[in-house]
């Protein structure tokens, strides 16, 4: 039933009349945000109240017929609701109201107990703005908007046209009394079940009148300036920028809002329906394109996807750029709107930037790492590198190099040498006395398991920790690092690189249990019961497979796996006599140099490819080679051979192809064609498996049928919501690198799934980077500096000891090496959709790029408001008109 007298306050808020054209009906959120929380007397105490007019309850007492005392109670609780304002001046109550935005929607938001009673308030909120974004398109000029964009002060510092109004501590240090709550927007989302994973606690700053009212009623508690400052740098630091309401005169306001651009309803404004306009500050980002070394930052940091990275370098062909419309001059319906910004975020233009970063499986910023390192800057180097992987030392020294083969300059001579200069980069830090330790960003404190120490594991207890949650990390081994300490030798990764990497974990307070195994030891339910709210499973592909051969049964046949486990373990393990390995794979080169190191008078290697199809890198076959590893090609085991139960020798087929015409493995034999080769040992590798043991008993969590565990391909969870899973468990067999970079995203999803109200993927970044067209670039002119190489040791000095004796680049290396980089791609600005919020210029280490000057709008003065809005709105429509014949010309002329 519609409550009459709350349905007049409604229209009277909203300065409409019942029965006009624009009426407030039931079904609108301006009626059903008042209907659970305003009452029939509160209603006409309402009634009684004048916009922006300060009364007591004195002066509105006679006005509702009430007493005094009936109607201060009323009004008190009208106040606390939210659908009043009230000041204490001169020792005397005064009451208002203002606008439903900025105004008494979020303040009824930030009433807590309200909106998690009636959530209906947290979707009038939304719905409000959303029915007005189409209406408010091209109707405002700059700088007249309900909210406005006030720049991150360091942004413009050294700007000598800013102005006062612009700078946050002209507001903080003209206000005597702070209070800081809840961001109202994200509450609202939260409430929705579509928050974005920035989290509302703490976000938002009243100050004067506003901070206030937010303490006498509860929405906010009281600080300091000093605080303020506080709360604004913390907001920067995590990547927020500042809004103001903007309607309380020039150079006035009574709060400042830390907002992001997936969460913040004022910035939906201009990201849903493509209208910053109505949102943007005075200034624009500008980029040095000479000083932009693509890195990225900025592009994942801009709250309106108004930065994307593209090619720096020139191309034989122009690419074309597509004119953009403006809203000032255009008419601005749905075709021109984006309504799924939330999930559709680009990162990178359609053209393409920096293969580097497009094809390392974290899209680390390669050429920003190479830039400092070219300059000394250590340190920043490795932090950047850390944003996205946390293991630099270990990937320097294992990684496949994605990044190098596809390596612009390789098209030119020989790509950057990008693993080695990475790898000096970590080395300084384990060198230093004081390392690099990040920052914990926030103390969320939540429970979390991680189960598996290997690479993605430890990533995403690495990244989780960051945001104070509690992580611990099992271990069903005694040593931590998965394959990278079990799988891996020492010779290519010395196990005192791994456990100072796994050190920087500890000190951000991750916990580690070894020797227990979950679901033998303890179960989920188990550590549910513990208090753990999610978990990842990262347990790696630790089994070894075999390939179901006769006489594989016999003593002396062993998978490479469980044979580098036992190594790399310490256990007593020695070969005696010929070593045969089969595979052609990286694990496969590690098992047969093991093999030789622990004893093996010969080793053998067959695999079913070709030289050229071998799925090892040359790099590491060319080590092979140079320990006296004999590698013979395009051969496939046929049965093994046994005496008295022990092995004796192996007999070969010849294999004429691997591969089906569709890329398919599909291999093809010449059963005609056998050869046996008598050996004391058979070691195969041709690749790893799943033991789950009874990990996933009694649970819903489904296998596919390769034993990997079945996950979101985006969100990584699993069938059991509080179950997330990554690396080798999800994907299949792959290098450290690929798990590195699910582990991060499974913290992303863990951290919004344990938090209330949050989306997995609304306001998700999916970072699809992508390589511009190498053939459509110029490469002519540039130096032929050779590529420098770190020496490598003898193989048959290197044959003889588990250490890893491959040098680092000196720093003259490094400085010659990352000098040979081509700098390939830079950020683009689209100056339309950039807000001049400032965010991407503190996260750049390179000063390249800066907020400029472009407009020149004060804070409006309400009372000024409708006048400035007609003149604006009658000056569109003749630009509108005057467009549309042209527009029709030049469309009858390119047609012809």
């Amino acid at each position: 039933m519609v409550n009459e007298k709350v349905m007049e306050l409604a229209n009277k808020i909203s300065r409409t009349k019942k029965g006009s054209k624009n009426e407030i009906k039931p079904e609108d959120p301006q009626y059903y945000i008042l209907e659970p929380v305003v009452t029939e007397e509160m209603a006409e105490v309402a009634l009684c109240l004048e916009f922006r007019k300060h009364m007591s309850a004195k002066e509105i007492a006679p006005l509702c017929g009430k007493s005094e005392e009936k109607t201060a109670k009323l009004l008190e609780e009208l106040a606390v609701a939210g659908v009043a304002f009230v000041n204490e001046i001169d020792g005397v109550d005064v009451y208002w109201h203002d606008l439903w935005v900025p105004g008494h929607m979020e303040i009824m938001v930030n009433n807590k107990e309200n909106v998690k009673k009636y959530p209906q308030i947290a979707k009038a909120f939304y719905e409000y703005g959303d029915r007005r974004g189409p209406m408010l398109a091209g109707s405002m000029p700059v700088g007249v908007g309900m909210m406005r964009v006030i720049p991150i002060e360091e942004a413009i510092s050294g700007e000598t046209r800013s102005a006062s109004y612009e700078e946050i501590s002209k507001y903080l240090n003209e206000n005597t009394v702070f209070s800081v709550s809840d961001c109202s927007c994200r509450t609202s989302r939260e409430a929705l079940g579509q928050g974005c994973g920035h989290l509302k606690e703490d976000m938002c700053i009243q100050l004067g009148h506003a901070a206030e009212y937010y303490i006498r009623t509860g929405r906010g508690r009281k600080i300091t300036r000093e605080e303020a400052f506080e709360i604004i740098k913390r907001a920067e630091e995590n990547g927020l920028m500042h809004q103001i309401p903007n309607l309380d005169g020039p150079g006035k306001t009574h709060a400042i809002c830390n907002c992001c651009g997936c969460g913040c309803f004022a910035l939906r404004l201009a990201n849903k329906y493509t209208n910053p306009d109505l949102v943007r500050s005075n200034y624009v980002s500008q980029i040095d394109t000479d000083k932009c070394v693509g890195c990225g930052e900025c592009v994942e940091n801009c709250p309106t996807n108004a930065l994307k990275l593209g090619q720096k370098l020139c191309s034989k062909t122009t690419i074309p750029e597509k004119k953009r419309e403006l809203p000032s001059d255009t008419e601005w319906g749905p075709d021109k709107w984006n309504l799924d910004y939330r999930t559709n975020r680009k990162v990178v233009l359609e053209s393409g930037s920096s293969p580097c970063k497009a094809e390392c499986p974290a899209h680390i910023g390669v050429q920003g790492y190479i830039k400092l390192a070219s300059q000394g800057r250590y340190k920043e180097a490795l932090e950047l590198i850390k944003h996205e992987n946390p293991f630099p030392a270990v990937c320097g020294r294992v990684c496949p190099r994605y990044c190098e083969s596809e390596c612009t300059r390789g098209d030119i001579d020989d790509p950057i040498a990008i693993d080695e200069i990475k790898k000096f980069i970590a080395e300084q830090d384990l060198n230093m006395e004081h390392r690099y330790v990040p920052k914990v960003r926030h103390q969320y404190g939540k429970k979390i398991g991680v189960i598996g120490a290997g690479p993605s594991g430890l990533s995403c207890a690495y990244y989780l920790a960051l945001d104070g949650y509690k992580v611990t990390v099992f271990e069903k081994q005694k040593v931590l690092g998965g394959m990278l300490t079990l799988g891996i030798p020492s010779y290519r990764l010395e196990k005192d690189v791994i456990n100072a990497e796994i050190d920087i974990l500890r000190e951000l307070g991750v916990e580690f249990k070894t020797g227990v195994e979950v679901g033998e030891d303890v179960s989920l339910k188990d550590l549910r019961g513990q208090g753990y709210e999610a978990f990842y499973l990262a347990i790696g592909a630790q089994s070894g497979r075999k390939l179901g051969l006769e006489g594989e049964e016999a003593e002396g046949v062993v998978t490479g796996v469980d044979f580098l486990r036992n190594v790399n373990l310490g256990n007593d393990v020695k070969l005696e006599g010929d070593v045969v390995v089969i595979g052609g794979g990286n694990v496969a080169i590690d098992v047969a140099r093991t093999a030789t190191r622990v004893g093996a008078s010969k080793v053998d290697m067959f695999c079913l490819e070709s030289r050229k199809e071998m799925p090892a890198l040359d790099e590491e076959i060319d080590e092979a080679m140079g320990e006296d590893i004999a590698i013979n090609n395009s051969w496939g085991p046929k049965r093994i051979l046994q005496e008295n139960g022990r092995v004796v020798g192996i007999e070969f087929k010849k294999c004429l192809s691997v591969f089906d015409k569709n890329g398919r493995f599909s291999p093809t034999f010449d059963e005609n064609e056998t050869k046996i080769v008598k050996t004391n040992h058979v070691l195969i590798s041709v690749g790893q498996g799943m033991d789950w043991g009874k990990l996933l008993e009694n649970s819903k969590v489904e296998l596919n049928p390769n034993k990997t565990i079945k996950a979101d391909a985006l969100t990584l969870q699993t069938g059991e919501p509080d179950v997330f899973a990554g690396g080798d468990a999800m994907t299949g067999p792959r290098f450290a690198i690929d798990a590195i970079a699910t582990g991060k995203e499974g913290a992303i999803s863990i951290h919004r799934f344990v938090q209330n109200g949050q989306s997995l993927v609304m306001g998700r970044l999916k970072r699809d980077y992508r390589m511009f067209d190498k053939k459509n670039l110029k490469l002519e002119g540039y130096d032929n500096t050779p590529r420098q190489k770190a020496c490598h040791a003898d193989g048959n000095t290197s044959k003889e000891t588990f250490k890893d004796l491959r040098v680092t680049f000196t720093e003259e290396q490094v400085k010659k090496e990352t000098e040979r980089c081509l700098g390939c791609g830079a950020t683009v600005v689209d100056e339309f959709m950039c807000v001049g919020c400032g965010a991407c210029t503190t996260k750049c280490k390179f000063d390249a790029i800066k907020l400029v000057r472009k407009y020149d709008a004060q804070n409006p003065e309400f009372e000024n408001l409708k006048s400035t809005v007609v003149k604006h709105m009658v000056k569109r429509k003749v630009k509108i008109t005057v467009k549309k014949p042209l527009k029709k010309i030049k469309s009858i002329i390119s047609s012809k």
